[in-house]
């Protein structure tokens, strides 16, 4: 049998869960400013797939990569590795 390609995985809190089976994902990074050398946070949002629109918002979430399913969903829920308290 063929193995998949390497697929990305982000981890990220649940921003939005608004949308049938969908949701909004966003991720934080620290990045070094080139110029000044001072720590910013990056934030990046990503609209993942949840089939059983089991997420809440506030969730930490690992989503992958998968086919594009519509013009801004290319990801997918694979875990929900806390709940929102």
């Amino acid at each position: 049998m063929e193995t998949r390609n390497l697929r990305k995985e982000r981890v990220g809190v649940v921003t939005s869960n608004k949308m049938q089976k969908s949701i909004v994902v966003a991720e934080v990074k620290k990045v070094k400013h080139p110029m000044y050398g001072k720590f910013v946070l990056k934030t990046k949002k990503y609209v993942a797939h949840d089939e059983t629109n089991d997420c809440n918002i506030g969730d930490t979430v690992k989503i992958m990569e998968t086919r594009p399913m519509s013009k801004s969903k290319c990801w997918r829920l694979v875990e929900i590795l806390e709940r929102a308290k």
